[in-house]
């Protein structure tokens, strides 16, 4: 094996257990040229939600900080700015707001943490008025996990009448009590193009999965990602998780690997449309499925998510480290670009073949 083989499978082996890495053939270099030609980064109103709901960031600023640093849009949940989100906007301003984003460029995918239809119903209209197709769900139900199923499965199928009425697509985030396995059942079941998965970086943990088989088992409907930064943490016969930067010492994610794979999911087309920069640095949650539990287990209520003070740090030091966490990921989700792209492009010079520039996109901007 070269050097750059040699180079290419320790990125992939990164805190990826006895997983095999892959061999970079220079078939799949160019198509992982291809890929990382048309990735899709997007900003993330979590990363900065101190800011947004206790300091003076506005929703609007984000679009001008996806602008600057040359993201191709934002993922933004409706209550995230509090006063100022995009809950409590009237028509007039929800219309503004979408149009100084079709203006910079930007595409906006709406985010809500329930499947719950008085609130998918406003999230719809906050999507058509500001002219987003992409709306982020997932559920938060209590009860036997055969009964939570049940919810979520009627629920999907309005929102799959809906998909269709206003040319939608919805993804269902494996939000850290349901496994990736059980999502993709659902999702099965209901078999409609416009109901797929958004894949987060740490979230199977608490699920008690791993990641790489987690991401496998929801790998066919995967149309969205949150990238973040996660220190495992053991909880009785569970797992929960702790935000930390990504790519740091802590990080106890096979983040270039499951990047790699997501970014290769596809076959003509790339398949993911949207990787979101969801820097959760102390970030808390508790484990949600156990390995002991039983065939149905029982699924308790969560809140939504939410990142609290924590010690030692004021809230100005919070609010400052925020912008600065979220900087280090895009310098670290960039750095890795470009040391993928090159690996493949010296394995094309060692097999003697010529890189030229790709037009592939990543997926369709919707």
């Amino acid at each position: 094996m070269s050097a750059i083989q040699d180079q290419f499978a320790a990125l992939m082996r990164h805190k990826a257990g006895t997983e095999p890495p892959p061999v970079l053939t220079p078939a799949l270099a160019r198509k992982l040229i291809a890929r990382l030609d048309g990735v899709r980064l997007f900003a993330h109103g979590y990363a900065l939600l101190t800011n947004l709901t206790q300091g003076q960031i506005r929703p609007a600023d984000l679009l001008e900080f996806a602008w600057h640093h040359e993201l191709q849009g934002l993922c933004l949940h409706v209550l995230d700015g509090e006063e100022n989100s995009l809950s409590q906007m009237n028509n007039a301003q929800l219309r503004a707001f979408g149009a100084r984003a079709r203006d910079l460029g930007l595409d906006l995918h709406v985010e809500i943490s329930t499947t719950q239809h008085d609130s998918v119903d406003r999230a719809v209209h906050i999507a058509r008025s500001i002219g987003s197709r992409n709306i982020r769900v997932y559920s938060r139900y209590e009860g036997r996990l055969s009964e939570v199923m049940d919810r979520i499965e009627a629920d999907l199928r309005y929102l799959a009448l809906l998909a269709d009425r206003y040319d939608l697509n919805f993804d269902f985030e494996q939000h850290e009590e349901l496994k990736s396995h059980e999502i993709a059942a659902l999702l099965r079941k209901v078999d409609h193009p416009r109901l797929n998965a958004l894949f987060d970086f740490g979230n199977m943990i608490n699920a008690n999965e791993r990641p790489l088989p987690a991401l496998r088992a929801l790998a066919p409907f995967i149309r969205q990602v949150h990238l973040k930064g996660i220190r495992i943490v053991p909880q009785g016969n569970g797992t929960g998780h702790y935000g930390v930067l990504q790519g740091s010492p802590e990080d106890d994610m096979p983040g270039p690997r499951m990047f790699y794979e997501l970014l290769m999911l596809g076959e003509q087309t790339a398949q993911v449309v949207a990787f979101a920069l969801e820097q959760e640095n102390h970030y808390v949650a508790p484990a949600f499925r156990q390995s002991d539990e039983g065939a149905d287990p029982f699924i308790p209520y969560r809140e939504m998510s939410d990142t609290g003070l924590p010690p030692g740090l004021t809230l100005d030091s919070m609010m400052a480290g925020e912008h600065r966490w979220l900087e280090n990921q895009l310098a670290y989700m960039r750095g890795l670009i470009r040391e993928l792209r090159l690996l493949a492009e010296l394995v094309l010079a060692e097999a003697a073949q010529p890189v030229t520039r790709s037009t592939e996109l990543m997926g369709e901007p919707q």
